[in-house]
């Protein structure tokens, strides 16, 4: 099977200076890959990248990222703005700083959907609701209908991760979706992400410090240390059976509690 979103030898710079170095990596559909390391590793970097979200700073200064026959960071931004929701979806890290203050949260998810041509209020509203009452958001309705300071930073997270999973996109990119909940929270998403990849087929890069949702949910795993790939491959053999010296290292920091005798 071909891969549906491939990195080929990718370098990524701000300000002209290099913080991902030759990057190769790809993910087919259905898959589901975790990239972990150290902050400031340029996890996030990476996927950013592919969605155009690098800010006027950064810039792909070599290699390609390819979706669909085309190199993404070659695309105008009218091309993109196309892909983005029902293509490439993604979920970020500060849920609330994404959103506009000034405006119900209802409202910006609906104008998003508008954007690639669903139009029913009602439909949205339905499947809204259903979609936030399965990642632990009973009142859908009342979330809807407030503004996002009016909820908690769990709540706008989840309203995040809802607001990227309504158009059922291709290729879902987390930044860190889980790090802002509660454990049992977080458990839900996780089950209701490995649900989507099941059901519709959805490629998941996700991007998080927490092992143990690498180990629940992913196929693959990426490391990187400095902007440099030190070991990729089956997830459970990169956890349990590193043979990188820095994957090792990453792995022996994992906190492992045991009961006081």
């Amino acid at each position: 099977m071909e891969d549906i979103l491939r990195y080929d030898n990718v370098e990524i710079s701000y300000k002209d200076k290099a913080v991902v170095h030759d990057i190769s990596f790809g993910v087919k559909k259905s898959e589901i890959l975790g990239i972990v390391g150290e902050s400031g590793s340029g996890k996030s970097t990476i996927i950013k990248a592919a969605m155009g979200l690098l800010g006027d700073a950064g810039l792909v200064t070599k290699g390609d990222i390819w979706f669909e026959g085309k190199n993404l960071p070659d695309l105008p931004d009218a091309e993109m703005r196309t892909l983005c929701g029902p293509k490439l979806g993604m979920i970020f890290q500060n849920a609330i700083a994404a959103m506009c203050p000034i405006r119900t949260v209802g409202a910006q998810i609906f104008e998003s959907l508008k954007e690639h041509g669903l139009n029913d209020r009602d439909e949205f509203e339905k499947n809204a609701c259903e979609l936030m009452k399965k990642i632990g958001l009973d009142d859908g309705k009342r979330v809807l209908e407030s503004y996002p300071f009016e909820l908690s930073g769990g709540m706008n997270q989840r309203v995040a991760i809802c607001m990227a999973m309504l158009m059922n996109p291709e290729i879902l990119f987390a930044d860190e979706p889980t790090s802002a909940l509660d454990v049992s929270v977080q458990k839900r998403v996780v089950e209701e992400m490995v649900q989507m990849r099941d059901h519709f087929g959805t490629t998941i890069i996700i991007v998080t410090h927490n092992i143990g949702v690498v180990r629940a949910m992913c196929d693959k795993c990426l490391v990187l240390q400095h902007g440099n790939i030190m070991e990729y491959g089956d997830a459970k053999q990169v956890i349990d059976n590193p043979q990188n010296e820095y994957t090792k290292k990453l792995m022996d920091a994992v906190p492992r509690l045991k009961k006081a005798v």
